[in-house]
């Protein structure tokens, strides 16, 4: 194998493995990425860089501290930082670029990257081994159905979850209204996906096959390169770019091309001057944890996790989504906050039943892990009337919600009558002083008109822009005032 090639195995080189630092990048929804660098800061104490490249930010820790790094909550994929350069100096013409890029394969510091890429594996093959081992233990066949075979699907739909323009197929199209990890931002001509999925790497496809382990032979890795290029200086696009360092990385260790079936995916994210390869950690976006029941604006995790964490939960209290949908929220909130207590409702009874099938996965799924008794989780849902909520007059600490945007989920029309409506009755259920609210929508005009209307009650503490599915949206963070709410009031 070419130098700079994995770490040997064995008990010693895992050893090694663990001790060496390894600088890991972590993919956010956009507009979180102070919120997910401060959860960083709390949970591995580790401080953290925001990237120019809007929704990653990067972080320094041991390589033992990768069980942790994955059970952060607010990140959607890991990488490892192979190496960074911040003001990288594009040749003029396309030729000379795309040399360069290839040059620069031999250059790079590839084996402590590798090592902590194997270690993560490792990582994984032990939690397989366990989750095989619980579903076998498990009484009925069914769960084992419910909770594997439904995980492989989301799996095998998430894969291609940060490919921009890649020449593979998008991630599946359940989960409509997301933030994207990585903004799509490729400079006007990087449409040509789906172009030729061979010609990527320089070799082709078919020959995955041929990475098989023979007999006292090492196993050839397959592969794949994914570029993420943002900017309009570029005489490449990101297929090109992918292309010619994906077969520079074959000819140097060898490796055989694979889009679908691959073992180490290398990233090539270019931002303007700022060009960052590295190694993927996660195979499915982290995000995909909680939900198995999907709506028609089924919210990401992750970006559930940023908003309840922008309204400092505080143990005792009771937050409430009023406009659930399928759930990613509460049950978010239960899962991380679990000395709260959680209030879920929607109007849409359709709605209400995904999101009591979300719960009893969630459920199921706390069943089969290792501790043999399961406690159930703080939360409880209701179909309700967002205008006419069945909850005491100042009685909630926390309300987070995403509300319709009028697009997949009622109209742009409807949201002038809605909007006043739903913050005047939030407004009465919420404990005047110290009560707040995380509001997320996409209709900004009609959001910012009510919000002048409801001055009394509700002050604007901040805003944080975020890209959901594509769509700017804004999350607003809501300080309850304390003026007494109206039972009823005209709103215009």
């Amino acid at each position: 194998m070419a130098e700079g090639g994995p770490a040997e195995e064995g008990p010693a080189g895992e050893a090694q493995a663990e001790e060496a630092p390894a600088v890991i990048g972590a993919t956010v929804p956009t507009g979180f990425e102070a919120t997910a660098a401060a959860e960083v800061q709390e949970k591995l104490g580790s401080a953290s860089r925001v990237s120019k490249d809007r929704g990653k930010i990067y972080f320094a820790v041991p390589a033992r501290c990768l069980p942790q790094v994955h059970r952060l909550r607010s990140v959607d994929n890991l990488f490892v930082v192979v190496q960074e350069f911040k003001d990288y100096q594009f040749k003029e013409t396309k030729e000379e670029a795309l040399k360069d890029l290839e040059d620069l394969v031999k250059k790079l510091p590839w084996t402590d990257p590798l090592k902590v890429w194997e270690l993560n594996n490792s990582l994984k093959k032990k939690k397989t081994k366990r989750k095989k081992h619980n579903q076998q233990s498990s009484a009925s066949k069914e769960k084992l159905n419910d909770d594997g075979e439904e995980e492989r699907t989301d799996q095998k739909d998430a894969s291609e979850q940060e490919d921009c323009a890649q020449a593979a197929e998008p991630a599946s199209g359940q989960e409509t209204e997301e933030t994207g990890g990585v903004e799509s931002q490729n400079g006007g001509d990087d449409n040509e996906q789906s172009e030729a999925k061979d010609e990527l790497h320089g070799g082709s496809g078919g020959e995955a096959g041929d990475g098989k382990k023979g007999e006292g032979d090492a196993k050839v890795l397959k592969f794949r390169v994914t570029c993420n290029r943002a900017g309009d200086k570029h005489s490449f696009t990101s297929n090109e770019a992918a292309r010619d360092f994906g077969g520079a990385v074959q000819e140097h260790f060898q490796w055989k091309a694979d889009m679908t079936n691959f073992d180490v995916e290398v990233l090539l994210n270019i931002h303007n001057n700022e060009v960052v390869v590295g190694i993927a950690l996660t195979e499915e976006s982290l995000h995909r944890r909680n939900i198995t029941h999907f709506g028609p604006t089924t919210l990401r995790s992750t970006l559930a996790y940023g908003m309840l964490r922008l309204c400092d939960p505080q143990p005792t209290d009771i937050i409430v989504d009023p406009m659930c949908g399928t759930g990613a929220i509460p049950i978010e909130g239960a899962m991380e906050w679990p000395s709260c207590y959680h209030i879920a409702g929607d109007n849409n009874p359709q709605a209400v039943k995904r999101a009591a099938n979300n719960i009893c996965s969630l459920l199921k799924k706390n069943e089969n892990k290792e501790s043999s008794t399961s406690l159930g989780i703080p939360l409880d849902i209701i179909q309700w009337d967002i205008c006419n909520l069945p909850l005491r007059t100042g009685s909630v600490d926390v309300i987070v919600t995403d509300m319709p945007f009028g697009k997949r989920i009622g109209s742009k029309k409807k949201n002038w009558d809605l909007y006043p409506a739903c913050l005047m009755e939030m407004g009465r259920i919420c404990t005047p002083g110290t009560g707040r609210a995380a509001l997320l929508t996409q209709d900004k005009k009609c959001f910012a008109k009510a919000l002048s209307r409801m001055g009394h009650i509700w002050r604007k503490n901040q805003t944080v822009w975020v890209n959901v599915g594509g769509l700017h949206a804004a999350v607003y963070l809501l300080k309850r005032t304390w003026e007494r709410a109206e039972e009823k009031r005209s709103f215009w």
